[in-house]
């Protein structure tokens, strides 16, 4: 009996083993870049109609508050300024410019290995906001951010099979100075992190110094243009249906400096948006392609996503339900309008208004990434780590999201159906004079670890296994998993002589 039980434990032990070896990237069950697209929320029709809504309201309606400078670009390329101010954009011309937009983009990061090919309806997850405080899951409260709070939580993400890109997820409250604010910011993130960046600008002057760190990192403006690895994400539009002056003008220097731009239009259903969610999808989209036709007015072909972000108000208090299955609708919805004019397309999922990473957040943030990764979104903005409405960032919720994110990944790749997938030779030798199961055969090995994947913090022991190893915690697990990746020396710190010049150019924080 002890022989066998040994036998059964050491083979359990060699099962671990061999799920936590690391797989090569060609054969993992999930990794960046999944194909989806199987889920469709709108019908044909459903598209069509709101494509013609979209364009009526930018013929009919048009935008308010353009800057000099988007004026000149914009009636420069045809579209007409109105004696009311507003900016009214023709059929034709939106369409024109939908032709010279650029279909195939690639965000770059620092290390190629992590680039984002945003062809087709490839499916990308990664962390965005700008939350104001940290959730504090020992002492159960929220304090204010601080830019070590970014460095930490970029530093995390560099670790993270299933969390692709880092996009700045919270505000450095700790620094006064808007400019210093948002070096620091890039500075941080870059720092922490490989992958690619996103980030955003206070105030267009804002621009040029953030150019000059990046082309410090970058190894000169020339490497820097060859493979841009920072993005702006720019709320270009103030909803419903006006420019965000100041920001268009950030964007315009972005251009110039041969940043990509997320074209981010960020209205709230029932508020700033229609009520309707099909309402909400059409004025994102009517936003969005606005900003579009302003960016190829400007530089043709100019890497831009198409940033429809619409959230949701829960309409009994106005206030943001970002959980909602209402959001996780219209962010799928918003996907199918990337697809529908082919562009690369980001929206937020993952959004939780639980205030700690529990039961509630669970089903908040798993439900909207899977609906967006079926319905192909491009780039999953705020997929982990996002509490509160935006209002809260938390670092074991960012470790136990990239557990959650394995999970949706694995949805999204879906079935695949193949001669030997259907097992038919496998179930004959199976139940004609073999051992009636299908635990040791040649199959089911072979595919322990490319077709199926294991979380890393999340518990599947049986009651009594879960008692002998000391009844793990999945909170306490996370932040031990966080203090061990925080202990580790940084993995994607400058070289020494360039740390030491931009910290002379600039006012660094970081210790």
């Amino acid at each position: 009996m002890t022989q066998r039980l040994a036998r059964r434990a050491g083979g359990r032990a060699a099962r671990h083993a061999l799920r936590a070896a690391p797989l090569a990237e060609d054969i993992r069950p999930v990794r960046p870049g999944m194909i989806g697209g199987r889920y469709n929320p709108l019908s044909d029709i459903d598209v069509q109609n709101i494509h013609n809504a979209a364009l009526t309201a930018l013929e009919k309606i048009g935008l308010a508050d353009a800057p000099e400078t988007g004026v000149e670009i914009l009636t420069g390329a045809g579209a007409i300024l109105g004696d009311d101010g507003r900016i009214r954009f023709s059929r034709a011309l939106v369409e024109d410019m939908l032709a010279l937009a650029r279909k195939e983009v690639t965000l770059h990061a620092r290390n190629p290995a992590h680039d984002l090919d945003l062809r087709g309806t490839r499916v990308y997850y990664g962390t965005a906001g700008a939350a104001v405080h940290v959730v504090d899951v020992e002492a159960n409260e929220y304090r204010e951010s601080t830019v070590q709070d970014l460095f930490d939580a970029a530093r995390i993400v560099e670790t993270l099979d299933n969390v692709h890109f880092f996009q700045r997820p919270m505000v450095c409250r700790d620094i006064a100075d808007n400019r210093e604010m948002d070096l620091n910011t890039i500075y941080a993130a870059c720092s922490g992190t490989t992958k690619h960046v996103g980030t955003s600008f206070t105030e267009p002057a804002f621009v040029a110094p953030a150019l000059e760190m990046l082309h410090m990192m970058a190894g000169g403006e020339d490497e820097w243009r060859a493979r841009p690895f920072v993005s702006n994400s720019n709320c270009f539009v103030v909803p419903p249906m006006k420019f965000a002056t100041e920001s268009c003008r950030v964007m315009e220097e972005c251009i110039r400096g041969g940043m990509p731009v997320l074209l981010l239009s960020a209205g709230q259903a029932g508020a700033t948006a229609p009520a309707p969610i099909a309402g909400a999808i059409v004025q994102a989209v009517a936003e969005c392609l606005a900003g579009l036709v302003y960016v190829n007015a400007m530089a043709p072909g100019h890497p831009a996503v198409f940033g429809t972000w619409p959230f949701v108000s829960d309409l009994r208090t106005g206030a943001m339900s970002g959980g909602s299955g209402e959001q996780a609708l219209l962010t799928a919805g918003c996907a199918q309008m990337h697809r529908f004019y082919g562009l690369p397309g980001g929206a937020a999922a993952g959004i939780a208004d639980a205030k700690m990473p529990d039961m509630q957040a669970g089903w908040e943030q798993a439900t909207s990434n899977v609906m967006a990764g079926l319905a192909g979104l491009n780039m999953v903005y705020e997929a982990v780590g996002m509490h509160a409405s935006l209002l809260g960032f938390c670092l074991e919720s960012l470790i136990l999201g990239d557990d959650m994110l394995g999970q949706v990944q694995r949805c999204v790749r879906g079935i695949e159906v193949t001669e030997d997938t259907l097992s038919l030779e496998t179930m004959r030798a199976t139940c004609i004079g073999g051992p009636g199961h299908y635990l040791g055969s040649d199959q089911t090995l072979s595919l322990m670890q490319t077709e199926y994947i294991y979380p890393r913090i999340g518990d599947r022991t049986s009651p009594k296994e879960w008692a002998e190893i000391g009844k793990p915690n999945l909170l306490r697990n996370a932040t031990a998993r966080k203090e061990a990746i925080l202990a580790m020396a940084a993995t994607a710190a400058f070289p020494p002589d360039i740390d030491r010049a931009i910290r002379k150019a600039f006012a660094i924080h970081l210790p």
